[in-house]
């Protein structure tokens, strides 16, 4: 039987990249979104019809705890049992100060913190038996600061430390990292002019922009690397140096 591994947030970019790779290399796929239901069943097809039944989908707003337990819930309905889990969702725009509501603070801390916490730990029993991994997706902005984005910053912050702490606590059953990229993709819903590029590049020692390849190549080496844990793996081209 295949192992079998949760993506969050794998319908498009870079999930999708990870979730094809992992399909690549024999794994089974439980391919989370949230609104790409027409990719997310897209790449279903695609895997199933390649090797069937390799490819599961759920639907949930990680915002919203309520949603999140509804996804837990239909993987466990399924008796479907997971043996590595990537926290690569992510709620991401700006709050500058005075213009922030709760309801931010909850979206932003929902996806990007919360949810990978929670769904640890509706799993550790699972990836503890089978000896799994967690990848988390952070931030080298953590580090750096990124002005108009205190919410979405401190809930990334919390998921290194988070990444840490429980790569100790889960030790020596289950290894936890993290990826903190640098600039890979423009943000959803957003174009960089060349301007912006240039200016972006300039600041990266290597000269060039990330791709969805660097941080899958992260992801499998973290996933093979069974000596490696509590670690946060900067995909930056060297621009946090």
């Amino acid at each position: 039987m295949n192992k079998r591994i949760l993506i969050t947030g794998a319908a498009k970019r870079i999930g999708k990249e990870m979730a094809l790779s992992f399909f690549k290399k024999g794994w089974d796929i439980v391919i989370h979104f949230n609104a790409s239901k027409d990719e997310a069943e897209s790449l279903a097809d695609q895997m199933n019809a390649e090797r069937f039944n390799s490819a599961m989908l759920v639907q949930a707003n990680l915002d919203n705890t309520n949603e999140v337990e509804k996804l837990v819930a239909k993987i466990q309905s399924n008796n479907i049992s997971i043996d590595a889990l990537i926290n690569n969702a992510s709620t991401f725009y700006p709050t500058p100060i005075g213009t922030f509501s709760e309801e931010n603070w909850d979206a932003l801390m929902g996806s990007n913190l919360k949810a990978p916490l929670f769904l640890i730990q509706s799993f550790h029993k699972q990836l503890k038996k089978n000896k799994g991994f967690i990848i988390n997706i952070t931030d080298i902005n953590v580090d750096k600061a990124l002005v108009n984005h205190s919410i979405y910053l401190a809930a990334k912050s919390g998921l290194q430390t988070l990444t840490k702490a429980l790569a100790k606590e889960l030790a020596p059953h289950i290894r936890v990292n993290a990826i903190a990229p640098g600039a890979i993709l423009e943000p959803p819903n957003t174009e960089w002019t060349s301007e912006q590029k240039n200016k972006i590049i300039d600041a990266v020692p290597l000269k060039r922009m990330g791709s969805e390849k660097d941080i899958v190549d992260a992801a499998i080496y973290l996933s093979e690397a069974e000596y490696v844990t509590g670690q946060i793996l900067n995909i930056d081209g060297g621009k946090s140096l």
